[in-house]
This record gives structure tokens, C-alpha cells and sequence, in this order.
């Protein structure tokens, strides 16, 4: 949970004055501490990379990625892993060292294999025999060998939101752990002139904090390891176990230590690879949200306060679904704080509304507050993951801009849209220019 810093009224985070961040950068307003993404960053160090042999820890680009977050996590020592073409655009443009990159995605087009394979990824991770057969052919006609892992489903589903939920086996991502089709793959790729096959990769789901499920992936996949050396000679080297570590957003949640993960990821695949007579795999992390969804704030610049009597009273603030669309999508809970208020007695429930023409955008129900009016700056909490990265248009509302804060300094990373930025890519076809032209012509001939 994040510690709440009250300095003269106004909230402090990461040593900068949130009230004086709005006046400066404007709102809404996307806030990253560098610090506290860095101390999460030394804590994977600590507590996975430098306490066991042979593991490796890529961060989950999808939750947050720009080129400044690709400098710290270089940086501090991670890998990185990213899910499009465009992540991966993102990490080339800020020189990321290519061989620390995973490169995920369910349907990768042939333009990001081809994106991928021209920069050198460190690993591809295959997620059906389309793709294999596609990569194969890239690879081949680029005259470079490339080094994958498969993604397999292995049928376990852990205790979070089904638009979130990976692991189980009616699920859209990875090769089916039906012993036929997955035996095929790893035939197709052994045999493949331009693919060298390293192991295994599952990702169970986001926002999990129970670690038991982990120790069901890992003895399923180990057994799937097992069945491909004995039954093909295939070794796995490499067991990519995923993320989806969970964090506080409200008091429901209770997040772990990342020890209270890896210590059993790490038990549980030495146990099991012993007990199969498998040598121990390189174990591969993917932590995302977990490094950066506590690492943000989000500030909002509040309008209208509009009371229903006896019913509810509504806050309107100057963002909303573009900028934070998970309460829409999977009804995501947030806490918040009136920044210039924030050593005042809570004396009031209102309903935080975003400006959207949808009845459905609302970021926070039912939140406790000082007595609050238009003009007032709202600091909503834990935004860190998947609200830049989710931004949108709709409405034709620009995105904010983001700012990193360290030890009292700032600096903006991602200018903030403007109009004239939401029209920059559109095109008025000639034909409907012609016919306008026409018509002015008209209308001037019946004047006449």
C-alpha cells in the first residue's frame, strides 16, 4: 500500500507537491515514481535473480511501457517482454539490448515476426502451430536462426476477474495440452532449419495473490517435460512461469511479497524436476503490474458536483474512461485522495464520475471525502498498470500527458495530446472534396 505523505495539506508524492504537479502539467495527469518502480525492480533482484541459480525476470511491458520505463529496467537489470509490434518499436527506439527481449502475443502478424526476427529478439514465444510454420518461413528467408519458447495452457485458473483469467483451458492463448497436438509442435520445431526450440512458457492470470496455483502449473508442465524426453528427446532448458502477482488497489486486497511467490515457484519446480529425473530448467518471471501498478497516481481536476437528495451525490472530474477504462471493463476498484485537501476529515460519499457520455464511466463508487468542490484536485491511487497502456480516444478527448517524479523532481515522459493531435492522421478523399467543390458551385450559379 502506498504510504500517503501529507506535507501543509497538500499530498506529497515522491517528494513533489501533487497540487503544484496540476498546475504545471495540467490534468489529467498521469504521475510514475521512478523510485518506487526502481526499489520493486531491486526487490526481484534481491529476493529471485541474485538469491537463486540460473532464473532470469523480464517485466511485462503491457502494464506500462515507454521509452524512459525501457532505460529503467535496462537499467536495473531486467528483461523485458513485450506483446506487439509496437512495444517492441518502443524498445528498439530507446536502444533496449534486443537478446533481453520476449517477444509474447497470441496472433503475431507477419510484420512483427519479420520486425522481430530483423532485430534479433532472445526469444519468440510461440503460441500456435500457425505461427510456427509462419515464423519458420520468416526466419528462413532472413537466413536466421531463432531461438523460441511454446505457450501452453495447462489448465489451471486462478481467483481473479475472467477478463484476466489465462490459465485454464478454455482459454485464447497458448497450444492446448492435448498430448497429440502439443507432441506435434514440438516435432514440427525440432525439425524446423531456422527454429531452435528452448522450452515452455504458461501465464496463469493477472492480480493473483495465492501461490498454490503456481505449484499446479509447474508439476503439470514438468510432466509435460518429462513425456517430450522420454518420448521424443526434446530437453527442455528454459520454464517461463509468468506473472500476474497481485498489488493493493483497496482494502479487499491483500497483496504478497514477491518471495511469498518465487520461494514456491522455485521449491516447487526443483521438487518436481527431481522427482521426474529432469535437470532443473533456467525459471523465467514475468512480473508487470506488480513493479508498476503501485508506482502511479492519476490526477483529475474536479468540475461539477451534482447532488441527487436522499440518493447519491455525483463528482464530475475531467478524465474518466479514456484515460482509465478498467472500472468499465471489469469493474476494477480504486481508492483516492483529495490532494489539496488531504489532512481534512472525510465528511462526505460521493461518486466519482469521468466525462464521458456513457453511464457506465465511473472510476470510483461511493468514495469518502472532505467537503469537495469544483476546483479541487483528486488523486486516484495504484494507477500505475494498465491505464496509460489502455488510453484511449473515444469521445475525442486527448490523452494526458505522463510525468515521472523522483525525490521532489519531475519531468514529463509523454507530451499531452492536444486537438490538433487527434486529427493529425486524417484524410479527406478526393472524391468528397470534388463533390463539396460542386456543390459551392451550384449554390453560387442559383444565386446568380
Amino acid at each position: 500500500m502506498m504510504e500517503r505523505i501529507v506535507d501543509g495539506g497538500r499530498f506529497i508524492f515522491d517528494g513533489c507537491n501533487t497540487v503544484k504537479l496540476a498546475e504545471k502539467y495540467g490534468t489529467p495527469l498521469y504521475v510514475m515514481s521512478e523510485n518506487i518502480i526502481r526499489s520493486r525492480c531491486r526487490e526481484v533482484r534481491g529476493d529471485f535473480i541474485d538469491k537463486y541459480e540460473n532464473v532470469r525476470a523480464v517485466y511485462a511491458g503491457k502494464a506500462f511501457l515507454t521509452m524512459t520505463m525501457c532505460k529503467i529496467i535496462e537499467s536495473e537489470g531486467l528483461g523485458l517482454d513485450v506483446v506487439s509490434g509496437g512495444e517492441l518499436y518502443t524498445a528498439v527506439k530507446a536502444g533496449f539490448p534486443m537478446e533481453n527481449v520476449i517477444f509474447h502475443g497470441n496472433n503475431k502478424t507477419p510484420e512483427e515476426l519479420q520486425l522481430g526476427v530483423n532485430h534479433n529478439v532472445g526469444r519468440f514465444v510461440i503460441d500456435n502451430l500457425y505461427e510456427l510454420e509462419l515464423l519458420q518461413a520468416i526466419a528462413k528467408e532472413s537466413d536466421k536462426k531463432v531461438k523460441v519458447l511454446f505457450r501452453v495452457s495447462p489448465g489451471v485458473q486462478g481467483k481473479t476477474h475472467k477478463y484476466i483469467s489465462t490459465g485454464q483451458k478454455d482459454s485464447k492463448f497458448g497450444i492446448s495440452l492435448d498430448m497429440e497436438i502439443i507432441t506435434d509442435a514440438v516435432k514440427k520445431a525440432m525439425d524446423y532449419s531456422h527454429i531452435e526450440l528452448k522450452g515452455f512458457h504458461f501465464h496463469l492470470g493477472s492480480q493473483l495473490f495465492e501461490n498454490h496455483i503456481y505449484v499446479t502449473g509447474i508439476q503439470t508442465i514438468v510432466q509435460l517435460m518429462k513425456y517430450m524426453q522420454e518420448e521424443i528427446g526434446f530437453s527442455a532448458e528454459e520454464l517461463n512461469v509468468g506473472g500476474g502477482f497481485g498489488i493493493y488497489y483497496t482494502e479487499a486486497d491483500q497483496p504478497k511479497a514477491l518471495a511469498f511467490f518465487v520461494d514456491t515457484i522455485m521449491a516447487t519446480a526443483k521438487a518436481a524436476c527431481s522427482e521426474a529425473g529432469l535437470k532443473l530448467p533456467q525459471v523465467i518471471i514475468e512480473p508487470g503490474r506488480w513493479i508498476v501498478g503501485e508506482a502511479g497516481i492519476t490526477l483529475y481536476t474536479v468540475g461539477v458536483v451534482k447532488e441527487i437528495p436522499g440518493i447519491r451525490t455525483y463528482v464530475g472530474v475531467d478524465g474518466g474512461m479514456p484515460d482509465n477504462p478498467r472500472p468499465a471493463l471489469y469493474d476494477a476498484k480504486y481508492e483516492a485522495i483529495v490532494a489539496n485537501k488531504a489532512d481534512q476529515p472525510l465528511e462526505q460519499t460521493v461518486t466519482i464520475a469521468g466525462k464521458c457520455c456513457e453511464s457506465g464511466d465511473i472510476l470510483i463508487w461511493d468514495l469518502q471525502v472532505p467537503k469537495i468542490e469544483p476546483g479541487d484536485l483528486l488523486a486516484v491511487l495504484h494507477t500505475g498498470a494498465y491505464n496509460y497502456s489502455m488510453a484511449s480516444n473515444y469521445n475525442r478527448i486527448p490523452k494526458p500527458a505522463v510525468v515521472l517524479v523522483s525525490d521532489g523532481k519531475a519531468g514529463v515522459i509523454v507530451e499531452r495530446e492536444n486537438y490538433e493531435d487527434l486529427l493529425r492522421q486524417e484524410r479527406i478523399p478526393q472524391y468528397l472534396m470534388k463533390e463539396e467543390q460542386e456543390s459551392i458551385e451550384k449554390c453560387a450559379i442559383t444565386v446568380l
